[in-house]
């Protein structure tokens, strides 16, 4: 098949941490007008591109558009002005956004309420790009992931997202990624996008995000080969220590269980000797 008749599935994954866009002088429902404007563009591009929206919230991840059919009246009045698939996904994503910053109530115990739910995402992002692959019999639907980033690593959700970067590859998904908001870079996304063969961009002016998602993100798979976007390319190959959930650049990697660890002798190894030493002592 031609590649330009591919149709191209674009999966967003939109950081929504309140707690962290409550510090960002550009808020999340600016941030979400901007997203808006340039999900219309990627569908106006082709006939055949398709979306899907997933949250990653404080604790829980969840799909904004599409989601499951329900058996309510949906409003099918027809706005002369205003192309009809444009206007659903965007009703779609502010009501289903709303909705979930109502119902989802963070537990109090959730260990790293600073972070967002980036591991479930993009499980969520695979999954359905899976499903969507396994239906295209004869390879028409070209796929890729972006993500909004404005929360730090979170180093709970270390072997889970790189789990997902690995399936990633595999698959031959680039996932690109856009930050935002934040001084810190994060590790683990940055990654992602270099294994992938994505672009990690991080936004000087937040004010501006329509514009770099225009510029850097609109362009698909086949056209970003010829064209020089915008990007970093120094990558951070920081990982998180198993023993006390830190991202560290130096460490030490435990000979049993082949973790990275920050001290010296892991406990695992600790007990894996003395397990050695009384079978030893028996021989």
């Amino acid at each position: 098949m031609k590649v330009d008749e591919d149709a191209n599935l674009l999966v967003l994954i939109i950081d929504t941490n309140p707690i962290v866009w409550r510090k960002s002088n550009f808020s999340l429902k600016e941030a979400l007008r901007h997203i808006l404007v340039f999900i219309n563009a990627h569908l106006a591009l082709k006939h055949d591109n398709d979306v899907a929206i997933i949250a990653s919230h404080v604790g829980v991840s969840k799909f904004l558009y599409p989601i499951p059919m329900t058996h309510e009246n949906s409003d099918k009045t027809i706005f002369p002005n205003m192309y009809q698939k444009f206007r659903v996904i965007d009703e779609k994503v502010i009501a289903n956004m709303s909705a979930l910053f109502e119902d989802v109530d963070t537990p109090n115990n959730y260990p790293d309420k600073a972070s967002s739910m980036m591991a479930g995402a993009l499980s969520m992002a695979l999954c359905y790009i899976n499903r969507i692959t396994k239906a295209d019999e004869i390879g028409h639907v070209k796929s890729r992931i972006l993500i909004i980033s404005v929360s730090p690593d979170s180093p709970y959700q270390y072997i889970s997202i790189m789990n997902c970067i690995f399936s990633a590859q595999k698959l031959c998904i680039p996932i690109d990624v856009c930050k935002v908001y934040g001084s810190d870079t994060p590790v683990f996304l940055q990654q992602a996008s270099h294994i992938t063969g994505g672009k990690y961009l991080k936004l000087e002016m937040p004010q501006g995000l329509l514009q770099f998602l225009m510029i850097a993100f609109l362009p698909d798979r086949y056209n970003k080969k010829y064209l020089c976007l915008p990007g970093e390319e120094r990558v951070d190959f920081g990982a998180a220590c198993f023993c006390h959930k830190k991202i560290i650049d130096v460490g030490y990697v435990c000979s049993v269980c082949l973790s990275s660890i920050l001290n010296l002798i892991c406990d695992l190894f600790s007990v894996y000797q003395n397990v050695m030493i009384l079978f030893l002592n028996h021989l």
